[in-house]
């Protein structure tokens, strides 16, 4: 899988990308990236890559013509590659779209600065939008960099293990279950017990358990895009049950 960014500051993208799971993915080869800086692409002295926006209004506007060249550039080594812009006017990324992303063969990032993009080279050469939140940051770096972690992890051979990815949150459409490990006993509490039993089933049982439950409590909107089954509705009402007991709701 490759990953191309058009980014004014390469080096941030490069750095970013060198640890954890995303470098050593890089270095196993499981996934190449490159970056392509706009003002590599310019013809005036002083590298211009913003002007001001027809019409008056605050802040700059990318220009057309650096970026379209840094794209054509990043298309030629990597042709089948669809352009997405990192924006906050596009679709929500998910776990969904990072999976079906980790089915293909990559992307070329396109990371907006200033006020915007000129609309034209929006119009021509980007295929899709993605936005990781509604919220405006500076840039489309730190975008690039949560889309490219979240479908390199889901690639064979990234994590240690293939099941770390299947079990993440979302995966299901439901939030994680909790995770302990040694000491057993510490002044903030004991490891739950069933966890200590080694009933594979009962661990089972009470890892989905508390998995719908922390999606019951934290993000149920979530719960209402599923389709639970029955014994999924029953382990629901009985971290329900539970939960209220331990608050004190009757």
């Amino acid at each position: 899988m490759r990953f191309d960014v058009i980014t004014l500051f390469p080096e941030f993208i490069r750095q970013a990308m060198a640890i954890g799971v995303v470098g050593r993915a890089l270095d196993r080869k499981i996934i190449a990236l490159d970056c392509w800086n706009p003002r590599d692409y310019t013809e005036d002295n002083y590298r211009t890559v913003d002007d001001r926006p027809y019409g008056g209004g605050p802040g700059m506007v990318f220009m057309i013509e650096p970026l379209r060249r840094a794209v054509q550039a990043a298309r030629a080594v990597a042709p089948g590659n669809p352009v997405i812009l990192l924006s906050p006017q596009g679709a929500r990324f998910d776990q969904s779209r990072a999976s079906s992303m980790a089915a293909g063969s990559g992307a070329i990032f396109v990371c907006g600065r200033y006020e915007g993009l000129d609309q034209r080279f929006v119009d021509h050469y980007v295929d899709e939008e993605l936005s990781i939140g509604d919220f405006v940051l500076s840039g489309g770096e730190l975008p690039a960099l949560a889309v490219i972690d979240a479908v390199t992890r889901l690639l064979p051979g990234v994590l240690h293990t293939d099941a770390s990815a299947i079990e993440d949150s979302f995966m299901d459409g439901t939030l994680d279950c909790p995770h302990y490990t040694r000491p057993e006993k510490s002044e903030e509490g004991e490891v739950p017990a069933v966890l200590l039993s080694g009933n594979h089933a009962l661990i089972a049982r009470w890892r989905r358990k508390q998995s719908l439950g922390a999606t019951w409590l934290r993000r149920p909107d979530l719960l209402t895009q599923l389709n639970l089954n029955k014994v999924d509705q029953a382990l629901l009402l009985e971290f329900m049950d539970e939960h209220k007991a331990k608050i004190g709701v009757q």
